[in-house]
């Protein structure tokens, strides 16, 4: 067969040894499939079919193979093989807490808190302690009056003090959401007012690259834009004399106590928590998912995907604004130990991660491609520098690590390692494809499907290509797949977002490639959402802030996956009035996105253009630009007649030949 994908040839850049093979928890449940159905399933490949064609077996096979606990009985697997709105385990009542305080009997750390140094003090929490605080926060929360549904959110680090919250606050059937202190306190606002949650739960400040960041300002801010909050927690971290603000209770009395945690059971399609769509217009979407969902997904996912065992430790480097954090707290469903930092990985030296995850014996450590690719550039050696004799698996998320990256990793830290990507996000909170534990890894490419995802890639036609590239679909339903939008009550906005594309399928919203060996091969977002250091932004939340500066008339932020693997966004500003973008203009804006959005937010680079163009209804052509700025010719990524300014395409089309040296036909309004 003619491969069309470069790389296809290379041999694989890990392959399990028969040890690792054997006793990977996929090939128990493999054989446990095998000897439970009377199947004959021979290898991963087998398994995933069956996993996707059968799905009530598969899904109702996990159930039994967790041991999943629940109150009420489901009444069947699946009410309707139909998206969306698909209904899973109708009857059954659980809680997704439960699942893990199964493992609170456990010796030794639940949860490692990392700080810097000279910064804020981190705290561990024995899976005991961990149990009692969940207990004494669930039991406080009621006390503030909060319910079955109401909605609690955090605005915090990455400390273990968020785990708890987020477990006491589940236990009790209420919602959770949270958002990371780098956000601004209107664009964390933005976010959690649409909630109107009862309680705030917050730290005062964070230590990042050798300064504390103190956020009681910006928590002040946050709780006047939240008008239906009833009760404030915070999380002293600033000093060793806590300020704390009239209205507000103190973590260390919510926490202490002894009340044993019970967790309520509710159905298996309540709400567990609401994560958030950066959204390219107006504000941002809330993702709700469910209790039941997200249990088994997570537990398909850590368990037989990640291939977690209970003495493991994992070492996620997140931010509790992606959902990355929430697979983080899963890692919990295992009994493993995990770890959470709130620090730079680079201070004070490049190689910061490293001496941690050799200091606490870390098995899994998952951080971000551009993290790994700064730590090649730099020449570092990890394995040689440092003791990492317990790692076995590196995880880079949130964008694909370019080939030469996971070469170099590969190289670095020997065979018995494996450097794995995945792809997924906050639509499911979870993957969709990334590596097997019993399947040889390739650079740049994600090893398979995950198990129970129907992915294909589907031209423009809807049918099913490999070795070329299409959209990233899901043929059938999953349940982490949403229960829906917040305050989208018919549903349209849910509909509309991944199920208009191809009616009844999951768009997702990739470009990718399912090369002849099952392979897949993410060539970046096919909308306009962002994806910065592996976080996904929203350009509203940009346009915000650099619209309201008196010299900006309007804006424009483009996300470009280059060839190299690497990241470019930059932003254009068209200017108002005899303004000019001067050195002191581009301050002023990177000054205002950093305070008022966050640093993730800052552009790589701020260029002036005659203009934005829009549709004729007035939406900015995000999606085109970026097209045009991979090549694309403005014919192919557009209809001129459609957009109301069709002279301002030429300046991209430049800046895609002078800043990228992408060779463009003429633009759209050349003769």
């Amino acid at each position: 067969m003619t491969t069309v994908y470069p790389g296809a040839d290379l041999a694989p850049i890990w392959t399990p040894s028969p040890d690792v093979r054997d006793a990977a928890n996929l090939e128990h449940f493999r054989h446990w499939v095998n000897d439970r159905h009377g199947l004959a399933l021979a290898d991963y490949h087998a398994l995933h079919a069956w996993s996707v064609t059968e799905l009530e077996r598969f899904w109702g096979s996990l159930w039994d193979y967790f041991d999943v606990r629940a109150a009420t009985a489901a009444e069947r697997v699946l009410a309707e093989r139909v998206m969306p709105n698909t209904r899973w385990f109708p009857g059954a009542r659980l809680n997704y807490v439960d699942h893990v305080l199964r493992h609170a009997e456990r010796s030794g750390a639940a949860v490692i808190g990392l700080t810097e140094p000279g910064g804020p003090a981190g705290r561990t929490l024995s899976w005991a302690e961990l149990r009692r605080q969940v207990g004494a926060v669930a039991h406080t929360l009621r006390e503030l009056g909060v319910q079955e549904g109401d909605r609690v959110v955090g605005y915090l680090p990455d400390i273990p003090e968020a785990v708890v919250a987020f477990l006491a606050t589940a236990s009790i059937g209420a919602v959770w959401a949270v958002c990371g202190q780098d956000y601004a306190a209107p664009a964390a606002a933005a976010r959690l007012a649409q909630l109107d949650p009862v309680v705030l739960i917050t730290a005062d400040g964070y230590g990042y690259a050798g300064r504390l960041h103190d956020r009681r300002e910006a928590v002040a801010r946050l709780r006047t834009e939240l008008p239906s909050l009833r009760g404030t927690i915070l999380i002293p971290r600033l000093g060793s004399e806590p300020d704390v603000p009239d209205g507000t209770v103190p973590w260390d009395q919510v926490s202490s106590g002894d009340h044993p945690p019970v967790p309520a059971p509710v159905a298996f399609d309540h709400p567990l928590w609401v994560l958030f769509t950066s959204g390219t217009t107006g504000k941002p979407k809330g993702i709700v998912h469910g209790h039941g969902g997200i249990l088994l997904e997570h537990l398909k996912m850590v368990t037989l995907q990640y291939d977690l065992k209970p003495e493991d430790t994992y070492f996620g480097y997140t931010s509790p604004s992606w959902m990355m954090w929430n697979v983080k707290v899963s890692v919990l469903l295992t009994g493993a130990t995990i770890v959470c930092y709130d620090g730079n990985p680079a201070y004070p030296a490049p190689d910061t991660l490293w001496t941690l995850a050799a200091g606490h014996g870390a098995t899994v450590l998952q951080t971000s491609p551009p993290y790994l690719d700064s730590c090649h550039r730099l020449g570092l050696h990890p394995a040689v520098d440092h003791d990492l004799s317990r790692l076995r698996n590196l995880r880079a998320t949130g964008s694909v690590l370019p080939p030469e990256t996971s070469l170099w990793a590969a190289r670095e830290l020997g065979p018995q390692v494996a450097v794995t990507s995945s792809a997924g996000g906050t639509d499911v909170a979870s993957g969709l494809a990334g590596a097997v534990p019993t399947l040889p890894i390739y650079a740049g490419e994600l090893t398979a499907p995950c198990l129970g995802v129907a992915l294909e890639a589907w031209d423009n036609d809807g049918n099913s290509v490999r070795d070329r590239v299409g959209e990233l679909v899901v043929t059938e339903p999953m349940p982490s797949m949403p229960l829906g939008f917040w305050n989208d009550p018919d549903g349209q906005r849910y509909r509309s977002a991944y199920f208009e594309t191809f009616p009844g399928v999951w768009w997702h919203g990739d470009s990718i490639t399912v090369t002849h060996r099952g392979s897949v091969i993410i060539h970046g977002r096919s909308d306009a959402t962002l994806n910065r250091n592996g976080v996904r932004l929203g350009s509203a939340d940009i346009y915000q802030v650099v619209e309201q500066l008196p010299e900006i008339a309007e804006s424009l932020v483009i996300g470009v996956e280059l060839p190299d693997g690497g990241y470019w966004m930059p932003l254009f500003v068209s200017l108002a009035g005899a303004a000019e973008l001067t050195p002191e203009l581009k301050h002023t804006v990177t000054t205002a996105i950093r305070e008022n959005a966050s640093p993730r937010h800052v552009p790589d680079e701020i260029i002036a253009v005659p203009g934005i163009p829009h549709t004729l209804t007035g939406k900015k052509l995000e999606v085109p630009i970026k097209r045009i700025l991979q090549g694309t010719a403005p014919r192919d990524a557009l209809d001129p007649e459609s957009v109301d300014m069709p002279q301002f395409l030429d300046a991209y089309v430049r800046i895609a030949e002078t800043s990228l040296g992408t060779a463009t036909r003429p633009p759209a309004n050349a003769e």
